[in-house]
């Protein structure tokens, strides 16, 4: 496994954990940098932003260690650097576009800019383990085509995981869940440096969440969301094809499947109906659920127990092979789409879409 035994990992996590807490502890009451609701936000009074800087800051924090401490050879040094600069970078980015709030285009720039740091240091998907025979492209080389789909991929999960922060716990709670099955998925399969980053992941968002749900003290702003997509979207194509045990690719779009549906469906829908979809919203799934008045641990404590379900699907999916690996996926997508169907209806009757 590494260096550490499981009690190390255990120990080290938990660590982790209050690190992150007393730093998010410290933004709360010392760091004067708030958001202020407007019509299209959620909350009804001025709240701490950048709560992700403690996320951020102790999840490096254990990178660090782990490049002295664990054994680096679970993944070659290339990818571990590849990995853990690009993710620094896209939060310092972010970090800055928290103070003065850039417009989407700057910041779709600064993640195009992140997403080539990634690719120049060679973690690409270059060939995909199709569940069939798709035109004799079964486990081949994508060839160019690899860095497109890298691209995409980074991209739309990066800023899927942005938009769906909007609620109080939402981004966090999901993160910590996703996290907790990666890690028990790759711990099971021999993926050393995919089960310890996972474990990081859960206790530095951990940390945060405490003073985040179900009272939001304290919002983790683009830092953190925009750092937990792009780390989610990159560490899947590290565990997929250069860790140890080539965890299937499919893992992290079932474990944030709600939130990838949730995302395409309403650009979708906006597309549709002629809306400008770069302007900021909110006609999301869940923001109209919460519109339709339930509280923000309502809907986040319904997007975290489908986060759950998602999570025993991926188990589910680990233990098959070929076509059916596919199937999991239908279950999941039956529900969102009834779901999302149910939503529309009574957010129609309401009036909630017309923005």
């Amino acid at each position: 496994m590494s260096s550490f035994t499981l009690g190390n990992h255990l120990l080290f996590a938990i660590t982790l954990f209050f690190v992150s807490a007393t730093i998010t502890f410290l933004l709360v009451k010392q760091i004067k940098i708030f958001d202020i609701p407007n019509e299209r936000s959620s909350h009804s009074k001025p709240t701490p932003t950048i709560g992700g800087v403690a996320i951020v800051f102790t999840f490096f924090l254990s990178m660090i260690i782990l490049y002295f401490f664990a054994n680096t050879r679970m993944v070659t040094e290339r990818y571990f650097i590849g990995f853990t600069f690009s993710s620094l970078l896209i939060s310092a980015i972010s970090f800055y576009d928290d103070f003065k709030c850039k417009p989407f285009y700057m910041k779709l720039i600064t993640q195009i800019i992140a997403i080539t740091v990634v690719i120049s240091f060679g973690i690409i998907i270059d060939k995909i383990d199709f569940p069939f025979d798709l035109f004799y492209l079964n486990y081949k080389s994508l060839g160019s085509a690899s860095y497109l789909i890298t691209f995409c991929w980074i991209l739309g999960m990066t800023n899927a995981y942005n938009f769906m922060d909007g609620l109080n716990g939402m981004a966090g709670g999901n993160a910590v869940i996703a996290a907790i099955f990666f890690c028990i998925i790759a711990l099971d399969q021999g993926s050393n440096f995919t089960y310890m980053v996972s474990y990081t992941i859960a206790a530095s968002v951990a940390g945060f969440l405490i003073f985040n749900f179900p009272k939001g003290k304290i919002f983790m702003g683009d830092v953190g969301s925009t750092f937990l997509g792009f780390a989610f979207a990159t560490l899947s194509i590290i565990a997929s094809l250069y860790d140890n045990a080539h965890t299937s690719l499919l893992i992290i779009p079932l474990l944030f499947f709600h939130f990838i549906y949730d995302t395409f469906f309403t650009f979708i829908r906006r597309l549709l109906n002629r809306d400008n979809v770069f302007q900021a919203h909110r006609t999301h799934l869940y923001q109209l659920f919460n519109r339709l008045g339930y509280t923000h641990f309502a809907v986040t404590s319904f997007y975290c127990i489908v986060a759950i379900f998602q999570g025993f699907g991926a188990l589910w999916l680990i233990k098959i092979d070929g076509i059916q690996r596919l199937i999991v996926f239908i279950p999941y997508l039956t529900f969102q789409i009834t779901y999302s169907v149910v939503i529309i209806y009574y957010a129609r009757r309401q009036g909630l879409l017309k923005e």
